[in-house]
């Protein structure tokens, strides 16, 4: 471990481990995927009571605790996106990381506000309705509707507007030009301005701190963006330091964020305990310094490239599969086997999304690779370098 030089680039001066540090690492694939099926198991066993009938967790009492904590799976989400939208920005102009944030995100988002459109426009079903006009599901295809005061047509979508906040503020690094110095003033920055919103009251201004500082997700991308920094450049003091801040910072904010939930639904929906919050909090951040130290390198499964791949388009058709199927199996299959049901053609339809829309579609809008290789001067990036990115939610 060592202690970064004030003034010293060290982007400059140091080589980053595993040459450019931007391979397709598997293990973050697993963990956007385990980071689904947990939102997937919270919505499903914890939160879905219009669409069973009844609370959830009087049909699975034995898995409530544990399912309940699937509420964080989004948390570990934004911590993966600090790690891996910092890799995809590194010596990318700014046109190049709008282009591939936009190739990542739309096509399967599009996507999913159609299915959700077509479920209650075309069937009876009533559960979880947004109840939006024609002109309210197209603002929503703009993934920016809550800047217009307009309701999100699937819930999960409101993630998606604290990412694309992220990535505006990202774009300010961009447009400078990305180095370890710039990113850490970038962090501190970002940092002191969370730690100020937390502790100082600032009256009407609540609303313009929570747009742009985001205070409550912050801590999750400052702590991502310093883990990338240690894989990349290796350990340094102020980077842990970023890290430990992000985790204290991330502790308070999940503790309210599940207690605003736990005080909403009521103890019997939703049976979870602070104790159980810190817990998974710290197991994030383990995981994630795990990655960062290359501790979980020897996770290489080809499998694993594909789970990856189906986590966006589950992330965002796993409620209106449920929609649709829950009630129309729970009749005729007990409560596990409709969930099981539900699950396995959510993952059937998100891979159908992935391998026959996403991919396609993202070839398509893609710079064709003799551009890339003028532009480089040098040789075309591998196909593990070109999507670098990688798919996961919502990076």
């Amino acid at each position: 471990m060592h202690i970064l030089r004030p003034g010293r680039d060290v982007s400059r001066a140091a080589s980053p481990r595993g040459g450019s540090g931007r391979a397709r690492l598997a293990e973050l694939d697993l963990l956007r995927f385990l980071a689904a099926l947990a939102v997937l198991a919270f919505h499903y066993l914890i939160a879905f009571a219009s669409i069973w009938g009844e609370r959830p967790s009087l049909l699975f009492p034995a898995t409530a605790p544990v399912a309940s904590l699937g509420v964080l799976g989004v948390e570990l989400f934004f911590m993966i996106s600090g790690f891996v939208i910092l890799m995809t920005a590194w010596g990318r102009g700014l046109g190049g990381f709008a282009r591939s944030r936009f190739v990542r995100l739309y096509p399967a988002y599009w996507l999913s506000v159609g299915a959700v459109a077509a479920v209650y426009g075309l069937t009876e079903a009533s559960a979880l309705d947004p109840r939006l006009s024609p002109g309210e599901y197209a603002v929503n295809l703009t993934m920016i509707q809550r800047a217009f005061e307009i309701g999100d047509a699937n819930g999960v979508y409101w993630s998606l507007w604290v990412e694309l906040r992220f990535y505006a503020l990202m774009s300010i690094l961009v447009l400078v030009g990305v180095t370890l110095t710039r990113c850490l003033i970038f962090m501190g920055v970002w940092l002191a301005a969370t730690l100020a919103a937390v502790s100082v009251p600032a009256p009407g201004l609540e609303s313009f701190i929570d747009l742009v500082v985001m205070p409550k997700y912050s801590p999750y991308f400052i702590a991502g963006m310093a883990l990338y920094l240690i894989h990349r450049f290796g350990s340094s003091i102020p980077l842990w330091i970023f890290v430990a801040a992000g985790y204290a910072l991330a502790l308070r904010s999940a503790l309210a964020r599940v207690r605003s939930r736990v005080e909403l639904a009521g103890k019997t929906a939703m049976p979870v305990e602070d104790w159980m919050v810190v817990v998974t909090i710290t197991v994030i951040f383990l995981l994630m310094a795990a990655v960062a130290l290359g501790a979980l390198s020897w996770l290489r499964a080809p499998g694993l490239t594909t789970l990856g791949g189906l986590t966006y388009p589950l992330y965002l058709f796993h409620t209106p599969v449920a929609v649709l199927l829950i009630p129309a199996l729970n009749d005729a299959l007990s409560p596990w086997g409709a969930v099981a049901v539900t699950t396995l053609a959510a993952m059937a339809l998100s891979y159908a999304v992935y391998r026959f829309a996403e991919q396609p579609i993202q070839r398509l809008l893609r710079p064709r690779r003799a551009g890339t290789r003028r532009r480089t001067g040098g040789a075309a990036p591998t196909r593990a370098a070109a999507r670098r990115g990688g798919p996961g939610v919502p990076v």
